[in-house]
């Protein structure tokens, strides 16, 4: 009996993972949740992480980063993934269905038709542009402009190798937006570099997915919008410290997607789609180590251009850490490898925000000491 108690205790304290979430679930509802991809919540921690960056680099020195911001691109990054994941799977219900991975699909197998997954689409961008409505009217068009990204990297696959860039660009924009929204407008320049490091990295993760099933240039651009939404929606503008975190983004954005097309790089090969796996080949460890250097410049760029202190460069330092242990170890012809170590990029996002908010709390206090010094030599 005691032994029944505590197993219901215990039952009682588990928290439900996204796939149970999904599972228990109305049976009519689960598909829509599955083409939304509730069930695997890594893509919109990839999608949020970027927004946080910025977010949290346009924030006043000495104060913590707005919660109403990181729970309204919170939101935004949950929308807008899902609505990604729709549209993709309309482009892709065909080749979907050639590939191991994605052929129970809810498009690809038939659960869904087109008119349904059409309708989920129209009221998730719906939701989605309230949400940005919120923001002030340059975070509106840096958000809308998004858009083209994100309705283009589908079709990248067909035609480039080099999706995973498209994706990166798109996924981290969220680093403009906030900044865009925190900032003033003759400070957007500053974002530039952590944009383009974001990109970089997104290249680095998705190339070791690839080796499953995405287009690693479009995944850059796409999935790396929200680096720039982020400041845009704090700052009102954007500036080079935005557009750096949004390219450093854009480079992580390249490396995570190429690891994840590598999963998928056999059926890739027999149904003609395109990606940075497949363009590296062989060398794409050496490729990967390219984006990781690029991407830890960019971040470092965006840093000392937004004035950050030590804690944000502990930070830094872990996430090159991280990168190189990552494409150092990643084995591109083991499917579950490569799942692992894309999987593990969730952590960098939150190892890099922490640092941002510790580095930005302690810009205060460094120049309270510096007038304090002042004050006494006078």
């Amino acid at each position: 009996m005691i032994e029944k108690n505590n197993s219901n205790v215990i039952a009682l304290m588990k928290i439900p993972s996204a796939s149970n979430l999904v599972l228990n679930a109305p049976k009519n509802i689960q598909p829509y949740l599955r083409l939304m991809r509730i069930d695997k919540p890594i893509g919109t921690w990839l999608l949020y992480w970027p927004c946080t960056w910025s977010i949290g680099l346009a924030t006043p020195a000495g104060e913590l980063p707005s919660l109403y911001y990181l729970t309204l691109f919170g939101a935004g990054a949950l929308l807008m993934r899902s609505a990604g994941c729709v549209i993709n799977d309309l482009w892709d219900k065909d080749f979907d269905k050639q590939v191991e991975r994605t052929k129970m699909r809810p498009l690809a197998c038939g659960e869904l038709s087109q008119r349904q997954a059409l309708a989920l689409l129209s009221g998730l961008l719906c939701a989605s542009f309230s949400i940005l409505m919120q923001m002030n009217w340059f975070s509106v068009a840096v958000g809308s402009t998004s858009m083209f990204l994100v309705v283009g990297y589908p079709l990248a696959k067909r035609y480039t190798y080099w999706p995973q860039f498209i994706l990166g660009a798109t996924l981290n924009w969220g680093v403009l937006i906030a900044w865009a929204e925190m900032m003033p407008q003759d400070q957007f320049y500053t974002v530039f570099p952590l944009y383009f490091a974001t990109v970089f990295y997104t290249v680095i993760y998705d190339t070791i997915y690839s080796h499953q099933h995405l287009d690693d240039l479009t995944a850059g651009l796409t999935f790396n919008w929200g680096a720039l939404l982020g400041w845009s929606a704090i700052q009102g503008s954007l500036s080079i410290a935005p557009v750096a975190l949004y390219l450093a983004a854009l480079q992580w954005t390249l490396i995570y997607d190429t690891i994840y097309a590598h999963q998928d790089k056999a059926d890739d090969i027999m149904i003609g789609v395109k990606s940075t796996a497949l363009r590296f080949g062989a060398a794409t460890k050496y490729w990967l180590g390219g984006f990781t250097g690029v991407t830890v410049a960019g971040l470092g760029i965006a840093g000392y251009l937004a004035e950050q202190t030590w804690p944000y460069y502990l930070a830094l330092a872990g996430t090159a850490a991280q990168l190189t242990w990552q494409v150092g170890t990643v084995n591109i012809d083991d499917a579950s490898d490569c799942w692992r170590k894309f999987k593990s990029n969730q952590w960098i996002g939150a190892v890099l925000f922490t640092g941002i908010v510790a580095g930005t709390f302690l810009k205060q206090k460094s120049e309270q000491h510096m007038k304090i010094d002042e004050t006494d030599e006078l």
